[in-house]
């Protein structure tokens, strides 16, 4: 019996028979992938429709976008759609205009343009602080008018997406609710830049 074990243990192995059989495994491995059937098919395919639904990560679900100028008034955060700002200007000094509204702070150079500049805080009856080193004229513009808005300080750019903006918050009544274009969800209030130029009560010549 031994002898016979280990005459057929010693028997030649068939090379070409187990090249045979692995390939017919690998090919039938790939049909079934190729080819999945019946409840696999289905999972593959339901699988796939749920994906495809899914948004991408970090993708807004709806709504356009806006760029804005966000700054600050009084303690409280603003910002402008920089569609309409030329520039943010550095407020050395401005030169007073007589016989013009309390909230017209005067006049600056800005390269040989004579602007007016606006304190929104007399305009919009926020509290008033002293001038620093902090404020910034921002310099609003359209296809005929401008001047400059006078902010405590530029706290940068952002984005904001037009259908997150609410109407209105309690606290912005009068004036300020009149320039309104809209509230962020995180209490940013967005102004309504082509309003503030369309009033022609801000504008200040130069021959005022």
């Amino acid at each position: 019996m031994k002898q016979k074990v280990l005459k057929k243990a010693n028997k030649p192995i068939n090379w070409d028979n187990v090249n045979q059989r692995l390939e017919a495994a690998r090919a039938s491995s790939e049909k079934g992938i190729r080819e999945p059937g019946g409840e696999t098919a289905k999972g593959i395919l339901k699988e796939r429709a749920r994906l495809l639904s899914l948004e991408p990560e970090g993708k807004a679900s709806s709504g356009e976008h806006f760029e804005v100028v966000e700054f600050v008034l009084s303690q409280e955060r603003y910002a402008i759609p920089t569609e309409y700002v030329r520039e943010v200007y550095p407020f050395d000094d401005c030169t007073p205009v007589p016989c013009t509204p309390p909230f017209v702070l005067g006049i600056i150079n800005v390269r040989g343009r004579i602007l007016s500049v606006i304190d929104l805080r007399q305009f919009f009856g926020l509290p008033e602080k002293g001038l620093s080193d902090l404020n910034k004229v921002i310099i609003l513009h359209s296809d005929e008018l401008g001047f400059g808005i006078l902010a405590d300080s530029v706290t940068g750019l952002r984005n904001v997406r037009t259908d997150d903006l609410q109407p209105s918050l309690p606290t912005l009544t009068g004036i300020r609710e009149e320039y309104l274009k809209g509230v962020t969800r995180d209490r940013v209030t967005v102004l309504d830049a082509e309003k503030l130029l369309l009033d022609r009560g801000l504008i200040v010549h130069e021959d005022v």
